[in-house]
C-alpha cells in the first residue's frame, strides 16, 4: 500500500492506493502507528478499533510485553525502536502516548519522517518546544492534532455550537470547578515533577483550558492565579484557582484541587471523568490505597493499568460522556450547564434539557478529527497552534502564582519568539 499526497486548500491530502495484500483493513484506511503503548493508548484503543478509516499497522513500545501483544492481537510490526516505526513504508501517521518529556523530540521526528500526528496532551513541556513541533508541522505539511483533551467531548462541542451561533446573546462568563483524586492515584515519578510536566497545571489545566477555550471562542488576554503544593509527599502543584480573561471582555474561573478530599463528581450525578457511573460510598479509596504502597509499589500499580499486561483488557465502553468537572458558561439571555448527558438551558423565562446520545464509543471525536485532517475533510481545530496556546495559558498560569500578578499568554510566546 503506498500513501500518495497532494495539495488540497492548504492541506495535504492523502489518496489511498492498495499494492499488495494486508491484514486489517489496510486497502482504504489510515495506517496508524502508535509510540506508546501505556494508559492513554488503552483509553483511546476502542474508538481506534471501531473505526474503519483507522488501521492499528504498528506500534514501538519499551516494553517488550506489550511491544508481543500487540502484534499479537493485530498482525501487525511491534518495532524494536523508534526510527523503525517512522520510517516503515506501512505507517502514515503516528499517535504519540507516552509520557509528557518525550512528546517534543518524538513528534518532530515523527513529522520529519513524514508523518501525520496525533500527540497526547500537554503538546511538550515547555513553550520553546511546544513551538518547535509547530514549526516543523508547518516544515513538513503535515496534519498535527493536540489531545485527548476534554475540549473534544461531546458536551463542550455542543456548547461551543451554541455560544457561536449567538441565540443567547454574547458570552459573559464560564465557572469551571474540579475536585478529584488525581494527586494520590498511582504516578510515575516524573508525573510529580513540574519540571517534567508532572502535577496538576499541565497534566489537567491543560484540559480546564481548553474546555473553557473552546466554549468561549476567543483569543486569551490574560491569566491571574494561584497555585499550590499542599501535601510534601507529592512534590508538585496539587491545585490551582485562576481568573481567565478574552479579548472579547469574557472571563473564566478556574478552580481545581487533586488532593482526595471533596469530590465534584457529586455535581454531575455522581458520574466518572471517564464516563462511568460512580459510587460515592468508596471516598478516599485512592489515598487510603497510596498509603499502603511503596514507591515501587506505586510504579508498579502505574503500569499494571497499561497495554501487555496480563491481567488488563480495554475498559469496558462508558454509558456517558466524558466530562471535566462542573461547568457553567452564562450568555446575556442564559446560563448552559454541561453534564455528560447534556445540556440544561436556563433562560429568561424557561428551563430546557438538551439530551445528548450516549457514547457509541468513547473519544470518537479526536478520532473524527484527526482523520478528518490527514483525509483533507475538515481543518483541525486542536491543531498545533491551538496545543501552544493552551501551553502558554498554563505557563502563565504558574508564573501569575509565582510572581503575584496577571500574565498575558501572548507576552510569553512574543518573549520566546524574540530568542535567537
Amino acid at each position: 500500500m503506498k500513501l500518495l499526497l497532494y495539495r488540497s486548500n492548504g492541506f495535504f491530502k492523502p489518496d489511498f492506493r492498495v499494492e499488495g495484500s494486508g491484514r486489517q483493513r489496510m486497502a482504504n484506511a489510515l495506517r496508524l502507528g502508535i509510540i506508546g503503548l501505556g494508559r492513554g493508548f488503552m483509553l483511546t484503543l476502542p474508538a481506534l478499533k471501531a473505526d474503519s478509516r483507522v488501521a492499528l499497522a504498528g506500534a514501538f513500545d519499551l516494553r517488550r510485553e506489550a511491544r508481543e501483544r500487540f502484534a499479537d492481537e493485530f498482525g501487525a510490526p511491534a518495532f524494536d525502536t523508534l526510527d523503525a516505526l517512522l520510517y516503515s513504508p506501512v505507517i502514515d501517521a503516528v499517535y504519540i502516548a507516552t509520557p509528557h518529556e518525550l512528546h517534543a523530540e518524538q513528534a518532530i521526528a515523527a513529522l520529519r519522517a513524514g508523518k501525520h500526528v496525533l500527540v497526547e496532551k500537554p503538546m511538550a513541556t515547555t513553550l520553546a518546544d511546544c513551538a518547535r513541533i509547530e514549526r516543523a508541522a508547518a516544515d513538513a505539511g503535515k496534519v498535527l492534532v493536540v489531545g485527548p483533551s476534554h475540549g473534544f467531548d461531546a458536551p463542550v462541542q455542543a456548547a461551543a455550537q451554541l455560544v457561536a451561533s449567538g441565540r443567547f446573546g454574547a458570552v459573559r462568563m464560564v465557572t469551571a470547578l474540579n475536585f478529584t483524586d488525581f494527586m494520590f492515584r498511582p504516578r510515575r515519578p516524573e508525573e510529580l515533577d513540574s519540571a517534567r510536566g508532572g502535577g496538576v497545571v499541565y497534566s489537567q489545566a491543560a484540559h480546564q483550558i481548553d474546555v473553557v477555550r473552546r466554549l468561549v471562542g476567543q483569543p486569551v488576554s490574560s491569566v491571574r492565579a494561584v497555585a499550590a503544593n499542599w501535601d510534601s509527599s507529592r512534590p508538585s502543584e496539587g491545585a490551582y484557582t485562576a481568573l481567565v480573561t478574552f479579548e472579547a471582555g469574557a472571563a473564566a474561573s478556574l478552580t481545581y484541587s487533586g488532593y482526595a478530599h471533596y469530590d465534584s463528581d457529586e455535581l454531575v450525578g455522581w458520574i466518572a471523568e471517564l464516563g462511568y457511573d460512580k459510587d460515592p460510598d468508596r471516598y478516599g479509596e485512592a489515598r487510603k490505597r497510596l498509603a499502603t504502597l511503596s514507591s515501587q509499589d506505586e510504579i508498579e500499580a502505574k503500569l499494571k493499568r497499561t497495554y501487555g499486561v496480563p491481567a488488563v483488557a480495554a475498559d469496558t465502553p462508558a454509558p456517558h460522556h466524558e466530562h471535566f468537572g462542573f461547568i457553567i458558561v452564562s450568555c446575556d439571555r442564559a446560563d448552559l450547564k454541561l453534564s455528560p448527558k447534556g445540556l440544561s438551558i436556563y433562560g429568561d423565562t424557561e428551563r430546557d434539557f438538551q439530551p445528548i446520545e450516549p457514547p457509541a464509543l468513547p473519544r470518537k471525536e479526536v478520532i473524527d478529527e484527526f482523520v478528518g485532517g490527514c483525509l483533507g475533510i475538515r481543518r483541525p481545530i486542536h491543531d498545533g497552534r491551538w496545543g501552544l496556546d493552551t501551553m502558554a495559558c498554563c505557563v502563565a498560569l504558574l508564573e501569575s502564582s509565582r510572581r503575584n500578578t496577571d500574565v498575558a499568554p501572548n507576552q510569553l510566546l512574543d518573549t520566546l519568539s524574540e530568542k535567537p
